[in-house]
């Protein structure tokens, strides 16, 4: 079985979920036995051919335009993937399917379809509308949310991370819910587990006093990520636990925002802004953390909460999205009203004021994540689609 993926995203350029999902995706594919193949664009550097078992990634460097448009960008770069791709298929003699993620690289994708009567499996992460909490801002996102409805209706089927993903795909684009799979993201459980020969004592030393219990957020600083509403609601933690040191890693949009809201609310000394980290020292600090806490606003999935239960650290999300799948209230962590300050206020204190609930909330979780969300699972049921697919195309006279 010979698949092409195509991706926006991939080490080392990796913004969010959807990296994410194709990097650990790919190695677990190939044990599966899978033949992968992944074009992505040479956003941040990166050997141009990578090579790895069952597995190649190509590199393709995006045509500078100079035209200030990201969606015109898009469709440009969309033009160099379909040129390399296309080289591709006449020196390996095509592909079994073609698998695109999320609408940024749907032009190549559908292009290739259609030309070798390929079928095309999309996985949708995350959608314009969605980002918008049902509304489109102007022309790009209305381009944009046209788009995803396109690739969704040239899709054999569709791939959604979550019941929640599922339902916004189904309502958003019309598509038929029999033509919808649900298959979850996931996390790899190792390096956190790798951690637990080491003594952590000077690093966290390094982020916080001995006294001082840590909740930490990660992920982009953007509006529907929520950590405004950390800030906000740390005045009230403080309160009643004084020796309490937010930090809140990661860059966006809203970092300037952040901290002069911190500052206005005085307490820039509990209030760590701390900007880009590293995955190791992400993984450090969720090692650390008492609580590791993520009120999105909207979140398609959620894979920094799988990385914090992986980790073993207790886990305060909002019930929105595909976080409240993920992470059972007062099971597997702790769950907050979606944009609500004194709900999430009281879903920190009371991880914070009971820590042996919270560890247990914590185990909980860490055997799920080991059950239901590793790679391998992921991969075997992603297989089990590629061959329903390529089974249904070869019945059929295209």
């Amino acid at each position: 079985m010979k698949i092409l993926m195509l991706s926006w995203e991939y080490p080392p350029h990796v913004v969010g979920g959807l990296g994410a999902h194709v990097a650990a995706l790919v190695p677990a594919l190939a044990r599966a036995g899978v033949e992968v193949h992944v074009i992505t664009p040479r956003w941040r550097g990166g050997d141009a051919i990578e090579k790895m078992p069952g597995a190649t990634i190509y590199r393709i460097d995006p045509p500078f335009t100079g035209m200030g448009n990201f969606f015109v960008d898009a469709q440009q770069t969309n033009l160099n993937l379909e040129e390399a791709a296309q080289t591709l298929w006449d020196k390996l003699g095509g592909f079994d399917l073609i698998h695109a993620h999320d609408w940024l690289v749907a032009f190549a994708a559908a292009s290739l379809k259609r030309l070798h009567k390929t079928p095309l499996l999309a996985t949708i992460h995350a959608t314009e509308r969605g980002r918008g909490r049902g509304n489109l801002g102007g022309e790009m996102s209305q381009a944009i949310n046209g788009t995803e409805w396109w690739l969704t209706y040239e899709a054999w089927r569709v791939v959604a991370t979550s019941q929640f993903m599922a339902e916004e795909v189904r309502t958003y684009f019309q598509v038929p819910p029999d033509k919808i799979d649900i298959i979850a993201n996931g996390v790899d459980a190792a390096p956190f587990d790798a951690l637990d020969a080491y003594d952590l004592t000077n690093f966290r030393a390094a982020w916080a006093r001995d006294d001082e219990r840590i909740v930490f957020n990660v992920g982009r600083l953007v509006h529907e990520k929520g950590a405004h509403l950390i800030v906000e609601a740390a005045p009230f933690v403080l309160a009643e636990i004084p020796q309490t040191k937010f930090i809140i890693a990661g860059t966006g949009s809203m970092t300037d925002h952040l901290k002069q809201r911190v500052w206005d609310l005085g307490i820039a000394d509990k209030v760590n802004i701390a900007g880009f980290i590293s995955d190791d020292d992400r993984n450090r600090l969720l090692k650390v953390a008492d609580a590791a806490v993520f009120p999105s606003l909207y979140e398609p999935f959620g894979i920094v909460a799988l990385e914090a239960m992986a980790a073993q650290c207790p886990v305060v999300v909002s019930s929105v999205g595909g976080l409240g799948e993920v992470v059972k209230n007062h099971e597997t962590g702790m769950t907050a009203f979606p944009g609500d300050v004194e709900s999430l206020a009281w879903a920190i204190l009371h991880t914070l004021n009971h820590p042996e609930w919270a560890r247990a909330r914590a185990a909980n979780a860490y055997r799920v994540v080991k059950d239901e969300y590793n790679w391998d699972r992921i991969a075997r049921q992603t297989r089990e689609l590629y061959d329903r697919i390529i089974t249904a195309r070869a019945k059929i006279d295209w």
